[in-house]
């Protein structure tokens, strides 16, 4: 293989068979348990904590992540094995020496030939492991932030910045907490770390079953069933996964299939899997990543950002919900067979139990626990409830696989956190967020609205294929400088930006989530990426409601939430009827630009609007009911 073909490739999921594949194993296992005592009981420093997790991650990607999709396989190259003990090497250098990282004084005390080694080593190894696991994209945009900041004094006009050496750029990127070692990489190195746990083992337990049932009890016999089981099941399942490609692996694996067999396109299968798994990451109690990342950078309770995430999330799946339905209506599609379609009352009563570690994780984020803690409530209820029933019941060779595959499936989190890391230092030293402020307000004029709109497609830009939590950290460091100075409190403004990073995941031309689902609907990705964008083109607008109404966050008096909430909900409805173009019958044109209309109204949640707005509902919604004639669009 090339070397250029070599680095324009990503790697692929190794399962080594042997003394290796154990080795994996226990190692993976042992690692889960480390983090599992260091993020609960361990006095360990957030230093020492962080760099002990990545060396242990580092090492553990070098031998399940081939160099390219070509070399997978079952063997582990000698070159892997190399890097792997070279990850470890350079994080017990890192460990050794975290109390006097801690103590030195940046950029006065001088590196030494050995840091300045190892600082090196850890970086190099960083990017090889982006690469592997997360690909070229965020690769690419890693190491242009790395030659602004060692270059970047060469420029001209506003993008010109002091002379950086190199010693300097090292000193901030691997020996302070503000690059490599910092936020994104701390946070999975604890409560993201161990809700991954809890979705893992809830999932090996049977609860990934019984939330698929469950959505389906309650929907596959409707018209369109599948697709509703679709977004019912990827929902309840995203929010325990937090990421949209493995649901959409995962959920999608069942209901694409379903989908095709039972009428609808490929393409239009594989759209609707894709818009429910995406909005998981938005889906209280545990969201995903990227919520966690919002926490420890804004310093918002957990607990508060998941109850204000709580509406939008639901407003998030009702126009989707409902273009499905209106999918479906127009096409005649009906729902399962009787006696595929598992009965409600069974399915409850022999799985009602897995709803109790989602109301575990609830009550302790409520109660005032850290998120940590909160995960590790839902961990023990999983494990009691499981241990209820002989067939859900976890042995000792279940635990084991539990926590080697919550340690794998860290992997490309890890990867992705750490380059948000790097790109954080390098954004800090050189001062680029005000910069990148001047030219948003460049753009926009100072106009709320206008810099919103700049803001959205920024972000989804900074997140083409990226995961979710580099896209949100890149947009928290670039883009909320801008909300500050648009005088838009921290909740709302982050929550727009979070927003924005889970659905550049199904966002053309590069929709990671898309693709996941390619394979399985056999269906082009461009094509079912348009589709997700069109299901969900209500989700798009629900950010700019609440940034102009905290209510919709449940902030305010209850009759305030309720009736925006209430025009909120109406309006999405409206623009998904207006989407679809279908309503009883196929709707015309012009009436379709009259429900947009109105739809926009509602959402602004105005008296005066929203009186306008339903008027206008009422009015076209009367025709569309009396008018006995096909109407052509």
């Amino acid at each position: 293989m090339s070397f250029v073909s070599l680095a324009f490739d990503t790697g692929i999921r190794r399962r080594p068979s042997g003394a290796i594949g154990q080795f994996i194993r226990f190692f993976g296992a042992a690692l889960s348990l480390w983090v599992l005592y260091s993020a609960t009981y361990s006095r360990l420093d957030a230093l020492s904590i962080t760099i002990s997790f990545y060396a242990g991650m580092l090492a553990l990607a070098f031998l399940i992540v081939s160099p390219s999709a070509t070399t997978g396989g079952e063997k582990v190259g000698i070159v892997d094995i190399v890097a792997s003990i070279l990850s470890l090497v350079t994080g017990a250098y890192f460990l050794y020496n975290a109390d006097t990282i801690a103590a030195r004084i940046t950029l006065l005390d001088p590196l030494t030939n050995y840091d300045i080694a190892f600082g090196s080593l850890v970086i190099l190894l960083t990017i090889e492991i982006m690469r592997r696991t997360v690909g070229l994209g965020l690769t690419v945009i890693v190491i242009l932030f790395m030659a602004y900041n060692l270059y970047g004094d060469h420029l001209s006009g506003v993008l010109s910045h002091g002379v950086i050496s190199y010693t300097h750029f090292l000193d901030v990127m691997t020996f302070t907490t503000d690059g490599l070692f910092g936020v994104p990489l701390r946070v999975a190195a604890t409560y993201a770390f161990l809700f991954v746990m809890f979705g893992t083992a809830l999932a090996k337990c049977g609860g990934s079953e019984f939330f698929f049932n469950l959505a389906a009890s309650l929907t596959g016999r409707t018209a369109g069933g599948p697709a509703k089981i679709a977004v019912i099941s990827s929902g309840l399942y995203g929010t325990i996964s937090g990421s949209p490609t493995s649901d959409v692996v995962t959920t999608g694996a069942i209901t694409i299939p379903m989908m095709k067999r039972l009428g609808y396109s490929a393409r239009f299968a594989g759209a609707v899997e894709v818009a429910a798994s995406t909005g998981g990451s938005l889906l209280p109690p545990v969201m995903g990543a990227a919520a966690f990342i919002m926490a420890e950078y804004t310093g918002i309770p957990y607990s508060e950002i998941a109850i204000a995430a709580l509406i939008p999330a639901l407003l998030y799946y009702i126009p989707i919900y409902v273009q499905v339905h209106l999918r479906a209506k127009r096409l005649g599609l009906q729902g399962l067979s009787k006696e595929d379609v598992p009965k409600f009352t069974p399915v409850f009563k022999q799985g009602f139990l897995f709803v109790i570690p989602l109301v575990a994780i609830s009550w302790a984020l409520i109660d005032g626990y850290t998120p940590t803690y909160s995960a590790v409530f839902g961990l023990l209820a999983v494990l009691i409830v499981s241990s209820v029933k002989k067939s859900t019941r976890l042995g000792l060779k279940a635990l084991l696989e539990i926590l080697s595959e919550t340690a794998t499936r860290m992997v490309p989190v890890a990867g992705a956190c750490a380059a948000a890391g790097l790109v954080i230092g390098g954004i800090t030293m050189t001062g680029l967020a005000s910069k990148f402020g001047v030219l948003v307000f460049a753009i926009s004029g100072q106009d709320v609205f206008i810099s919103l709109v700049v803001a959205a497609a920024l972000t989804l830009l900074l997140g083409l294929g990226m995961p979710t939590p580099s896209a949100y950290i890149l947009a928290a460091v670039l883009i909320a400088p801008v909300m500050v100075k648009l005088q838009i409190p921290a909740l709302q403004g982050h929550m727009f930006l979070l927003y924005f990073a889970v659905m550049s995941a199904l966002t053309p031309p590069v929709a990671v989530a898309a693709y996941a689902a390619s394979a399985l609907a056999q269906a082009n990705p461009l094509t079912i990426a348009l589709d997700a964008v069109k299901i969900s083109i209500g989700a798009f607008l629900v950010p700019f409601a609440f940034v102009f109404n905290d209510a919709i966050l449940m902030k305010g008096h209850f009759l305030d939430i309720l009736f925006s909430v209430s025009s909120v909900t109406v309006g999405l409805v409206v623009i998904a009827v207006a989407a679809e173009g279908f309503f009883f019958k196929p709707v015309r044109s012009y009436y379709r630009l009259g429900l947009v209309a109105a739809g926009l109204c509602l959402l602004s949640s105005q008296l005066i609007p929203v009186i306008i707005g339903s008027a206008a509902i009422a009015a076209i919604g009367l025709i569309l009911f009396t008018q006995r004639e096909v109407l052509s669009q």
